[in-house]
């Protein structure tokens, strides 16, 4: 009498990796283009955010911040100053935050400022370049070469 052995053949674990193989090929672009899509949303979010605290800041000082930096949070046990105004947190105010580099630039006697959302990474972390200044108006550039006041606003 032969004894039947129990568990799997080796066509059939074959077959179940294959499938997985599949399965993983088709989810994978689809999760890299959510990412993307997530921090492309986020920039944009974030720009929001730095137009809104830079016009609180020149409502308070008087003039607009003269770095990025200016707007962070405060030193423990500290007050809100023209040097940390506590308007945004700190990942922001560093400049790079969710696949994203924000650059600011103040403008002459600080009376206004421009900002500039690159991604790190084009192919990873997001595709669109983003440009605001103290109009409050985002711009965005999809063709790599960098945005700018001239680039099309976001709908």
């Amino acid at each position: 009498m032969r004894n039947k052995q129990k568990g799997f053949s080796l066509i059939e674990l074959l077959i179940v990796v294959a499938i997985i193989l599949i399965i993983a090929a088709i989810a994978i672009p689809n999760l890299l283009r959510a990412k993307i899509a997530a921090n492309q949303a986020s920039a944009v979010g974030s720009l929001r955010t730095l137009n809104t605290s830079c016009i609180a800041f020149s409502t308070r000082y008087g003039q607009f911040a003269a770095a990025l930096t200016n707007m962070g949070p405060v030193a423990s046990g500290s007050t809100a100053s023209s040097t940390s105004a506590d308007l945004i947190d700190s990942v922001l105010s560093a400049g790079t935050k969710s696949g994203y580099t924000f650059k600011y630039t103040a403008g002459n006697a600080n009376q206004s400022y421009t900002i500039t959302a690159t991604p790190i990474t084009a192919a990873t972390t997001g595709q669109n370049m983003y440009f605001t200044d103290q109009s409050g108006v985002i711009r965005v550039d999809t063709s790599g070469t960098g945005a700018s006041v001239s680039s099309t606003p976001i709908g």
